[in-house]
């Protein structure tokens, strides 16, 4: 899992952010739980002791992961995007040519993708039609709904 992800610095922030809400808050409520449990007697017969351990394991599982993206995030530079073709962290006007409706979306790394914010990722079916598109294209992209053909309208950061 050496591969590198590429993140906004909001992104980059967030993903921080949560790993210290983790180790600061989760982790020694946590230990806190464990120790409450262990001072209630026999531990072979303690569900509250065994939950706090499962729950301890899933924990640091989710610290480990996110320290590994984390140490693997290359932010962005939004100044050395090209517009003249969409890539990453483009921001897209597309018009779907089968009922004319116009959406305008930003294409993100997948661990920022929000579809109410208009960020979709990278990796989504209609992002992976439209990347490398210049404005005036138009791509037939598959969806689960059938093809849709969708004009490239507009292109910026």
């Amino acid at each position: 899992m050496s591969d590198l992800i590429y993140v906004t610095e909001e992104g980059l922030k967030k993903m921080k952010d949560e790993l210290d809400q983790l180790r600061t808050v989760e982790r020694p409520s946590i230990s806190k739980q464990i120790a409450e449990a262990r001072d209630k007697g026999d531990l072979s017969e303690n569900a509250e002791y065994a939950a706090a351990k499962e729950a301890q394991g899933m924990l640091e599982m989710k610290i480990s992961k996110l320290e590994d993206l984390v140490a693997r995030s290359r932010i962005i530079d939004e100044s050395k995007i090209d517009t003249s073709t969409i890539r990453i962290l483009s921001k897209v006007k597309i018009k779907n040519k089968t009922n004319n409706s116009v959406m305008i979306y930003q294409l993100v790394p997948e661990s920022e993708a929000n579809l109410k914010q208009g960020k979709i990722a990278v990796n989504s079916p209609i992002a992976q039609g439209i990347i490398g598109k210049k404005v005036g294209d138009v791509v037939q992209i598959k969806v689960p709904s059938g093809v849709i053909p969708f004009e490239i309208v507009e292109i910026s950061i």
